[in-house]
């Protein structure tokens, strides 16, 4: 069965983020996962997970002013400095949460800037973040996401997410597999998932339309979950979806296909 973490941007939002941690592991969450722990203290979201017994699976990188529709910097010449402070920090914060793991936001790309200029930012980016984590035993993922729920996202394809990995030649980074944002840009889940999977780092789930929870749309989820356990996918997969009632009414899934 797969081993799956609640995603606390996503879910539970009825409650203040601290106590999503609690109603997690109340529906009987055994990991967690979330954009950014950069609003509280370390020391904090460490009580949380210690008194639910939570392991943290994945966070990202500073992304900018997400507030303001910023999703990502990794690619933007003019914010390198502000890309490699974001690093330091974000290390900081994974050294004292216990998370192996964190995924870079390539962000959007801007007018005006030429092709070769944003891969260029993108992978020299990419390099130092993952020179930087590696040297404290981290991981570094790059996660497509497709240019429908996020116009004009500048990493959007697994095959251009592999070429750039390419290019960056770190044994620390990785793919993130987003099942949902996969299913919009390209299909052939199964396939790619079975194809790539030594080079994906971490997974998560929605369905689609809508960006609900499995079994509300068109995925195949129960045969999805089935194939990941006989291709040998041993991680986790984040469950980075919008309930279509509550959180809690929906968990049915799990049991349902899993």
């Amino acid at each position: 069965m797969p081993n799956f973490a609640a995603n606390l941007t996503m879910l539970f939002t009825e409650l203040p983020f601290l106590e999503r941690f609690d109603a997690a592991a109340k529906a009987d969450f055994k990991a967690v996962e979330f954009l950014f722990p950069y609003a509280f203290a370390v020391e904090d979201i460490q009580q949380r997970l210690g008194a639910n017994r939570l392991k943290l699976v994945l966070h990202n990188l500073p992304a900018g002013d997400w507030d303001a529709g910023e999703r990502g910097i990794a690619c933007l010449p003019d914010r390198v400095q502000e890309f490699r402070d974001g690093v330091a920090t974000a290390i900081r914060y994974a050294k004292g949460l216990g998370v192996g793991q964190l995924n870079c936001l390539a962000g959007k790309a801007p007018a005006g800037v030429a092709s070769d200029m944003l891969r260029q930012t993108f992978v020299s980016n990419l390099r130092y973040a993952a020179a930087e984590l590696g040297a404290v035993g981290l991981r570094l993922l790059i996660e497509p996401i497709n240019t429908y729920d996020i116009p004009g996202f500048y990493l959007n394809r697994t095959q251009q997410a592999l070429e750039i990995l390419d290019e960056v030649d770190a044994d620390n980074a990785y793919l993130q597999y987003d099942i949902y944002h996969a299913q919009r840009m390209e299909g052939e889940l199964g396939a790619t998932l079975q194809k790539h999977l030594d080079r994906i780092g971490h997974i998560q789930l929605a369905d689609n339309p809508g960006r609900n929870e499995p079994g509300t749309g068109e995925i195949n989820y129960a045969w999805l979950f089935k194939h990941l356990d006989c291709i040998g996918y041993a991680g986790w997969i984040g469950c980075e979806y919008k309930p279509a009632t509550t959180t809690t009414d929906g968990l049915g899934w799990r049991e349902r296909l899993a």
